[in-house]
């Protein structure tokens, strides 16, 4: 099966419109059909930015409240409910920080069962995971350093690893087959392994690097280190100056991994993130390596999927970052996999039994407690992937109004990317967007991005320092990218005022520069139907 052309250059052009922006500086009269308070002058700015002929044809709700009252200020299509894509993630995190708590960590543990004899061990070694996306290679190396610490040389049974935590559905409900080797829709299991500190947990990080002259290999490294993957390298380096074009395939059912194409000579190393089947295996085989490389060894071989028996031995552990750190990666770089975890985390911690079904049904019970209605919504998944997932712009608008009274707001609502914070792990997903406007390092949001999907929900206070709520969804439009209708939302919010203030407005940057390296998987195309962050190594 071949890959899908999934890891391309985002090319974001955040634009903003000079007549969205003018009119978002002046009050005019006027009221949206269905507000509760009409806002002077808002009606007006919002339709005319909304008249876009981008969206001719596409479904779009748009709801702009009060933070504080509630009160709905604008509404287009408010009720509709709509594919929402990542701003899913909205309903997952909230979720998991009241039913879960911001000070929650997972632990990968060591254990055996059976008896110590000096530095013999006779019987199984354990590796047991309870849904940790953030173990990295060397989280394992120090649970074998820590065994071997202990003046244990050999087990004479297995290493069994115990990944009974969740069930064994790796792949959320109606996920795009075509999308099954992309790292951002990873399978999903309690125990895995992520190659880098975005923990884009159940893949590998390959580098693919030109050899010194033509007609040679080029040269593949694979982080972490293993060999769960086998790489099938069919790529040659060309001459200095020639083409350039890298794919990396992973073969369904598979992790044999094929790497084709020609790199130039003397030209930076293309990189891809590609997910591994079946990452309970994956992250074995690492921790397998790392006792073998600290002098231990396991007599019998790997088995997968048992549960640690009654009685056994704890012989080391990691716990993870508390959920209130793990927020950020998690929405700033709206990562798929942290949100389906938390899924199953939330149902086996509130309902027993960690599957979708458990913690969709904890997170509907607690919508609930919210004032919201989760009947009137659909949510098949934690992250947003999944075209089953239905949502109203007024639900979340409920929701960000909800909120804000619980006593982990602040930690949930610093997690949110911000608008034209440069920091990757500040800005996120709106890094490079609304630069030059009100809503620059103001605006708060989730974004959400699938073909013919986008959204942006969040927070943004006004130019007479009102705090607003607001959430824009669109599907089905056939344009290449809507995110700077957005943009100009968000900056003609920023820069509204009700007293009529003026209010300076920029132009938003488009491409923020990158002196990252292309990514090896289809380098020509550039694609804005998914979310920036998931288009390694291109920059948002």
């Amino acid at each position: 099966m071949r890959m899908p052309t999934t890891h391309r250059r985002f090319r974001h052009r955040a634009l903003l419109w000079a007549v969205a922006a003018s009119l978002a500086l002046t009050a005019t009269s006027g009221a949206p059909a269905g507000a509760d308070t009409p806002a002077p002058g808002l009606s007006q700015t919002l339709d005319q930015i909304l008249g876009d002929t981008r969206l001719n044809g596409a479904q779009v709700g748009v709801v702009v409240s009060d933070a504080e009252t509630g009160q709905t200020l604008y509404q287009r299509n408010g009720d509709g409910r709509l594919v929402p894509a990542s701003s899913t993630k909205l309903l997952t995190s909230t979720a998991a920080m009241a039913l879960l708590g911001p000070d929650y960590r997972f632990s990968t543990d060591v254990l055996a069962d059976g008896s110590r004899h000096g530095s013999v061990f006779q019987g199984d070694v354990y590796l047991r995971g309870t849904g940790d996306p953030t173990m990295l290679a060397e989280d394992y190396d120090r649970l074998a350093a820590t065994v071997a610490a202990a003046g244990i040389r050999r087990f004479t049974g297995r290493l069994v690893a115990d990944d009974t935590r969740f069930d064994s559905s790796r792949l959320g409900a109606s996920w795009a087959a075509d999308d099954e080797s992309a790292y951002y829709s990873s399978q999903i299991s309690p125990l895995t392994v992520a190659p880098d500190t975005d923990y884009d947990a159940g893949t590998v990080l390959l580098s693919v690097a030109p050899g010194s002259a033509p007609g040679e290999a080029a040269a593949v490294k694979v982080t972490p280190s293993n060999d769960y993957v086998r790489i099938d390298n069919r790529a040659t380096t060309v001459a200095a100056g020639g083409s350039r074009a890298i794919t990396v395939d992973r073969m369904h059912g598979s992790n044999t991994i094929v790497v084709s194409g020609k790199i130039p000579v003397g030209s930076t190393p293309a990189t891809s993130w590609t997910s591994v089947w079946e990452p309970t295996g994956y992250a074995a085989a690492v921790f397998a390596d790392a006792l073998a490389a600290h002098g231990v060894k396991v007599t019998r071989g790997t088995v997968l999927g048992k549960a640690v028996p009654q009685g056994a031995t704890t012989l080391a552990s990691h716990p993870s970052m508390p959920l209130k750190d793990l927020l950020t990666p998690f929405l700033k770089l709206s990562n798929n996999n942290h949100a389906e975890v938390l899924v199953k985390t939330i149902g086996y911690e509130v309902k027993g039994s960690g599957t979708w079904s458990a913690g969709l049904s904890a997170i509907a019970d607690h919508l609930r407690t919210l004032g919201l209605d989760p009947a009137a919504l659909r949510q098949m998944d934690g992250s947003g992937l999944s075209r089953m997932d239905v949502v109203s712009t007024e639900q979340f608008t409920g929701l960000l109004v909800a909120v804000r009274h619980q006593p982990w707001f602040q930690e949930w609502y610093d997690a949110l990317p911000i608008a034209c914070a440069s920091d990757r792990m500040t800005g996120g997903t709106l890094r490079s967007r609304m630069c030059g406007t009100a809503a620059a390092g103001n605006l708060h949001g989730k974004t959400g991005s699938l073909t013919g999907v986008s959204g942006l929900s969040g927070y943004v206070t006004d130019a007479d320092g009102r705090k607003l709520v607001f959430s824009f969804v669109s599907n089905n439009y056939v344009a290449s990218s809507v995110k700077n209708i957005e943009d100009a939302v968000g900056a003609a919010l920023a820069g509204y005022s009700v007293k009529g203030a003026q209010q300076p407005q920029g132009t938003a940057r488009s491409d923020r520069p990158t002196t990252e390296a292309p990514t090896a998987r289809d380098e020509q195309s550039g694609r804005t139907d998914l979310e920036c962050s998931w288009t390694k190594p291109a920059s948002c």
